[in-house]
């Protein structure tokens, strides 16, 4: 069985190819932040989540097979 990746469960093959994506990444991110409790990363992803935090998102998913956290508060 595939390990599961950050996005929602996913395999991490499903998770590379919605992190390229910048809609999926955006929304996605944003999601599994709030499902963590971190309110405040979520609502930095939603703001910023289209900038630098795309492209951390794409360089951390290739290299940790996990999103990038930059709050882990």
């Amino acid at each position: 069985m595939a390990k599961k990746s950050d996005y929602l469960g996913l395999s991490y093959i499903v998770s590379l190819i919605l992190a390229i994506i910048p809609v999926t990444s955006w929304i996605l991110g944003a999601v599994v932040r709030f499902q963590e409790g971190k309110i405040v990363a979520g609502l930095i992803r939603i703001l910023f989540g289209f900038t630098i935090v795309w492209i951390l998102d794409i360089v951390y998913m290739v290299w940790k097979k996990r999103i990038c956290r930059l709050l882990d508060v």
